[in-house]
C-alpha cells in the first residue's frame, strides 16, 4: 500500500462533498423551476452551514499537516507550505476572476465598486458592498486569512501554546461579535464573515486536531462518540444553525455550538468510518463530488441566481452548467497546477536529501507532503 493511501483521512472528502451539496440547495433555493423556495432556503440557513463544515474541516487539515511535519521534521518549513497552499488555490480562483472580468466587460454582467480589488486580494470578507457574482468569496478570503496567520502562529508559540491559541479564539470570538453587533452598529453587516467574528470556525478544527490523540487515549471520549445518546451532537449542530434569524443568540451561543456540533461530529465521522454512514461517505461518487467540491464552489455562484432572468440561470440548467464549468476547471486547472506541485516538491526533497545524505527511506519521509494530488486529506487519523 502506498503512503499516500496510508496517510489518506476516510470521510472528510465524502463531508466536503455534502458540504457543498448544501451550499448548491442553499442557491439553487428560489431558482426558476427549482422546487424548494428562496423562503425555505433561507429558514434552513444551508449555505452558511455547509460553509462552515468546510471551515471546521479546513482548520482540522492544515493543523494535522502542519503538526504531522513538526513530528517529522521539527520545523514548518513556511516557504513549503505557502508554495503548496499558491499552487493548490490560486490557478483555480484567478482563472475564475479573469472570467468573471471578461465577461463584466463585456457588458454580460454588472460588477459592483471594488468588488475586483477586494477578490483579488482576499480582503472581499471586508468588503460588504460586492455583488452577487463575487460574494461568495468572502469565504475564501477567510481561508486565505486563516494560511497566512496560522502557521507563523505555531512556528512562533510552539505547538502546546498554538493550540491554546486556537481555544481562546474559540472563547473570544463571539465576544467580538456580540460587541461588533452591539457597539459597532456601522459594522453590522460584516459579522459573520469578517475574519475576527468567524475565525472560530477554523480554530475548532484546529484545536481538534491538537487534541485528538490525547482524547482517543482517554476513557471517556472515545465512549462519548460509540454512544447512542451522540446522536444529540448534530441535532445540536442543525439547531444551533437555526438560530441565526436571532443574530444575538446566534452570535453569542448557536455559532459556536453549532462549530462544537460540527467538530465532534467529523470526528466520528473519521473514528467510525468503516460503519454504514461511513461507506457512504467514502464511496466513490461522493469522494469525486469532494474532489470537485473547491472548483464547484467557485463556479456555482454566477449561475445559481435567483434575482436573475437568465435562462442560464434556470433550473436545471443552472446547475448542469456548474457542473460543466467544475469539472472542465478541476482536470484543466487544478490537477495540471498540482501536478507541477508534485514535480517541484520532489525535486526539493531529491536536492535536500542528496545534500544532507539522507537514506531512501529519509527522501520518501520527506516527500509525503506531495504524494497526493489532491493535496489536502492526507494527515493520519489518531488511533
Amino acid at each position: 500500500m502506498s503512503a499516500a493511501v496510508e496517510r489518506r483521512i476516510p470521510s472528510l472528502d465524502g463531508l466536503r462533498a455534502i458540504s457543498i451539496l448544501l451550499v448548491l440547495i442553499s442557491h439553487l433555493a428560489g431558482t426558476r423551476n427549482f422546487p424548494i423556495s428562496a423562503s425555505a432556503g433561507n429558514f434552513w440557513g444551508l449555505g452558511e452551514f455547509g460553509v462552515v463544515v468546510f471551515f471546521v474541516i479546513s482548520g482540522f487539515l492544515i493543523t494535522g499537516l502542519l503538526l504531522d511535519e513538526i513530528n517529522r521534521t521539527s520545523k514548518i518549513r513556511l516557504g513549503h507550505f505557502y508554495l503548496r497552499r499558491t499552487l493548490r488555490i490560486f490557478p483555480p480562483y484567478y482563472m475564475f476572476l479573469a472570467v468573471v472580468a471578461a465577461v463584466s466587460v463585456g457588458g454580460w454582467i454588472q460588477l459592483g465598486p471594488h468588488d475586483m480589488a477586494h477578490t483579488m486580494t482576499y480582503t472581499s470578507n471586508y468588503h460588504p458592498g460586492r455583488s452577487w457574482f463575487v460574494g461568495h468569496t468572502w469565504s475564501l478570503s477567510v481561508e486565505e486569512q486563516f494560511y497566512l496567520l496560522w502557521p507563523a502562529v505555531l512556528l512562533l508559540a510552539g505547538v502546546r501554546r498554538g493550540v491554546i491559541i486556537a481555544a481562546a479564539v474559540v472563547l473570544i470570538c463571539p465576544l467580538i461579535r456580540v460587541g461588533e453587533w452591539e457597539l459597532l452598529r456601522a459594522f453590522g453587516d460584516g459579522v459573520g464573515h469578517r475574519f475576527e467574528t468567524i475565525a472560530d470556525s477554523i480554530a475548532i478544527g484546529c484545536v481538534l486536531a491538537g487534541v485528538r490523540p490525547y482524547l482517543h487515549r482517554t476513557m471517556w471520549y472515545p465512549r462519548l462518540l460509540a454512544s447512542p445518546l451522540f446522536i444529540a451532537v448534530p441535532v445540536v449542530a442543525v439547531a444551533g444553525n437555526l438560530l441565526h434569524d436571532h443574530p444575538l443568540i446566534s452570535f453569542a451561543i448557536g455559532m459556536t455550538l453549532t462549530n462544537l456540533a460540527i467538530a465532534l461530529c467529523m470526528d466520528w465521522c473519521v473514528t467510525f468510518h468503516d460503519g454504514r454512514v461511513g461507506r457512504v461517505l467514502n464511496a466513490a461518487p461522493l469522494v469525486f463530488v469532494g474532489w470537485l467540491s473547491y472548483s464547484l464552489y467557485l463556479w456555482q455562484q454566477p449561475f445559481l441566481n435567483r434575482a436573475s432572468a437568465s435562462p442560464l440561470a434556470a433550473f436545471p440548467l443552472n446547475i448542469l452548467i456548474v457542473a460543466a464549468l467544475a469539472v472542465g476547471s478541476y482536470f484543466i486547472v487544478e490537477r495540471p497546477s498540482l501536478a507541477v506541485r508534485k514535480r517541484i516538491e520532489r525535486n526539493w526533497a531529491r536536492r535536500h536529501t542528496q545534500s544532507v545524505g539522507a537514506t531512501p527511506k529519509a527522501e520518501r519521509a520527506l516527500e509525503l507532503d506531495s504524494v497526493v494530488m489532491r493535496g489536502s486529506n492526507t494527515v493520519a487519523p489518531a488511533k
